[in-house]
């Protein structure tokens, strides 16, 4: 398998001083389902946003299929930010826009500026984005404003908008910490199941100790901006959750939110 994704001895220091990753060294292949799970401060958000440069590092280098991101601007970058989809704990969307039109927005990586600015999109484009949300459940919801949505559905359109960029990478910055138990568990479900059948690769924030458990093909525990642990989720011993979260098993299971 093709390394996609390289992290080198990546550190991030922040003007308060504030020491978000410190040496941080992991390599990514194809199709794997990483969640980053830690408690609050650990640099599990830093490590996510150093990945497509929305944040810059202090040290190291991140490599995108071999390509540095630090070393990337202008159109390089945005070439290579394609490759990597993203989904916020908050949604991101357009309220005032069409479920159809957030959707959409997945392309303006690939469009000219004055097509993007007038909503230029292709039939094909159009067609897809359709079809997507046909595989979501949100067909009939596609020209209803993003504003009329539950959570839930806000959040199955902003995984519509990150597969819509064709990415090799997605990202997801806690996309369940805002949701119900049931709407959590459709987005996990979803977000393995589309990023499987198109063999993405899939980096996931979590706090949820038992659904990192759950999901995951790799975990990565991270503790004060170094990795503590890097394996399946069966190794992850109670030692060494003690480690990463500094409380035991099963006080996160009981109340995962307050430590993480």
């Amino acid at each position: 398998m093709e390394t996609l994704l390289r992290f080198d001895n990546v550190s991030k220091q922040y003007a308060n001083g504030v020491h978000a990753l410190n040496g941080v060294s992991f390599d990514v292949e194809e199709g794997e389902f990483i969640s980053v799970i830690g408690p609050s401060g650990s640099g599990k958000s830093t490590l996510l946003r150093a990945i497509n440069r929305l944040i810059p590092i202090s040290g190291g280098k991140v490599l995108l299929e071999g390509e540095a991101v630090s070393q990337q601007h202008g159109r390089a970058l945005r070439a290579l930010r394609r490759k990597v989809g993203m989904i916020f704990q908050n949604y991101n969307l357009v309220y005032s826009l069409s479920v159809l039109q957030n959707v959409l927005h997945g392309r303006l990586g690939y469009m000219s500026g004055l097509k993007g600015i007038f909503g230029l999109y292709s039939e094909a484009d159009k067609r897809q984005a359709l079809d997507l949300l046909e595989e979501l459940g949100l067909g009939e919801f596609s020209y209803n404003r993003a504003s009329d949505l539950s959570g839930g559905q806000k959040q199955r359109v902003g995984i519509a908008r990150a597969i819509m960029q064709g990415p090799k990478l997605l990202l997801c910055d806690e996309p369940i910490a805002s949701l119900d138990p049931s709407s959590s568990k459709t987005i996990m479900d979803l977000l393995r199941s589309m990023t499987r059948k198109r063999n993405i690769a899939c980096i996931v924030n979590l706090h949820q100790l038992d659904v990192a458990l759950q999901y995951s093909t790799r975990i990565i525990g991270l503790s004060k901006g170094e990795i503590v642990f890097d394996g399946p989720p069966q190794q992850l011993d109670d030692e060494t959750i003690q480690r990463i979260y500094g409380t035991t098993r099963e006080n996160l299971m009981l109340g995962g939110k307050d430590h993480a």
